[in-house]
């Protein structure tokens, strides 16, 4: 008897498991195949940026070694790295629109390097280095153009202790209050920065003449 009990649960196990092949199989294939499809999209997307990233690559070193040849055209350079920052992937943006921006800013266009600096400094998804040069680098091309009030709410954040990029805009700092007329803070803070020995050693010097050519 428990011979005969045991194959008729096995008939009904199998009877069972092929109601449910037939019912689900369908939808147990289809999610397998999205599965297989998700993988292979994946590795799809992976294979396109990297793809992406080596001519991003290639391209920028070539620019790179054209702007560095003897008589190049620098504002052409300038204008191939500000059309690369529109059409790399991320690392390469960033590097394309700092070279960009520097190369407008020695062939006299000031307003686009600062328009490129500020596109880099509002960028959310760069990372925080990044977008603190950019600000700092808005306010050495704007010293003498922009307001007064912008250029000092863009340098304030970068002072904080933790930043990097402190000592340089201290000393943007002190340049900005010599514009306001306001030459004993300006010494201030260049005399501070002076002593400052976490300071890099040519910033400390050029602080320490900058505060003795004021003679306050």
């Amino acid at each position: 008897m428990p011979d005969i009990f045991d194959e008729v649960q096995e008939e009904l196990r199998a009877e069972r498991a092929r109601r449910l092949g037939i019912r689900y199989g369908g939808l147990l294939a289809g999610i397998a195949l999205l599965a297989l499809l998700g993988v292979g999209g994946w590795q799809g997307w992976q294979w396109w940026q990297e793809r992406q990233a080596a001519q991003s690559g290639g391209l920028f070193l070539q620019i790179s070694r054209d702007a560095e040849a003897p008589g190049a055209d620098l504002k052409a350079a300038g204008d191939s790295f500000a059309s690369l920052a529109t059409t790399s992937p991320e690392g390469y943006q960033i590097l394309a629109r700092l070279r960009a921006a520097a190369l407008k800013a020695e062939t006299g266009d000031r307003e686009a390097a600062l328009g490129l600096y500020d596109q880099l400094a509002g960028d959310e998804g760069a990372p925080p280095l990044y977008r603190g040069l950019a600000n700092l680098m808005w306010v050495l091309h704007g010293l003498d153009t922009q307001d007064p009030a912008a250029l000092s709410a863009r340098l304030t954040p970068l002072t904080e202790p933790s930043n990097p990029w402190r000592a340089s805009a201290r000393e943007l700092q002190a340049l900005l209050a010599i514009r306001r007329g306001e030459k004993p803070e300006a010494k201030r803070i260049l005399e501070a920065l002076a002593a400052d020995v976490t300071a890099p050693r040519g910033l400390r010097d050029r602080a320490g003449r900058l505060a003795a050519g004021l003679g306050v």
